[in-house]
C-alpha cells in the first residue's frame, strides 16, 4: 500500500493513527514535530504526509510548504482541532488534499487517508 509519514506532537494520537493505518496495510513512519517530519521526509519517498497543524518547533503549515516545495508529487493531508488553524491552511489549498478536523473517529481518518491517496 502507501508509505505515510504521520507528524503529530501528541504521542497517543500519533500512535493511534499509525496503528489504524497499518491495519489498512500502509507503512507508517512517525515524527513529533515539523522539523523532525521534514528530516524524515528526506530519508525516503513518501506517498502521503499526514500532519497536525499546531506543533512545536515547526508547525504543519510551514512543513506543508516545505514538503510541497521539495516533494511536489507527495500528497499532503493536514489535521487540526483549532478553527483558526484550519483557516490558516486556506492558502495551501493548491498544495494539500484536505484538512481533517480533530477530534475525529478512526473511520474518519482512515477514509480521509484513502481519499487523499486515491485523489
Amino acid at each position: 500500500m502507501a508509505r505515510i509519514l504521520i507528524t503529530e506532537d501528541e504521542d497517543s494520537l500519533r500512535s493511534f493513527v499509525a496503528r489504524a493505518l497499518r491495519l489498512d496495510g500502509h507503512e507508517t513512519h512517525e515524527a513529533a514535530d515539523g522539523a523532525e517530519g521534514l528530516e524524515k521526509l528526506s530519508e525516503g519517498a513518501f506517498d502521503l504526509l499526514l500532519s497536525d497543524i499546531r506543533m512545536p518547533v515547526m508547525d504543519g503549515i510551514e512543513l506543508a510548504h516545505r514538503a510541497h516545495s521539495e516533494f511536489p508529487a507527495m500528497k499532503i493531508l493536514l489535521m487540526t482541532g483549532y478553527a483558526e488553524q484550519r483557516e490558516r491552511a486556506d492558502d495551501l489549498s493548491a498544495k494539500i488534499v484536505d484538512v481533517v478536523s480533530k477530534p475525529f473517529a478512526l473511520p474518519d481518518i482512515r477514509k480521509a487517508v484513502a481519499s487523499a491517496l486515491a485523489g
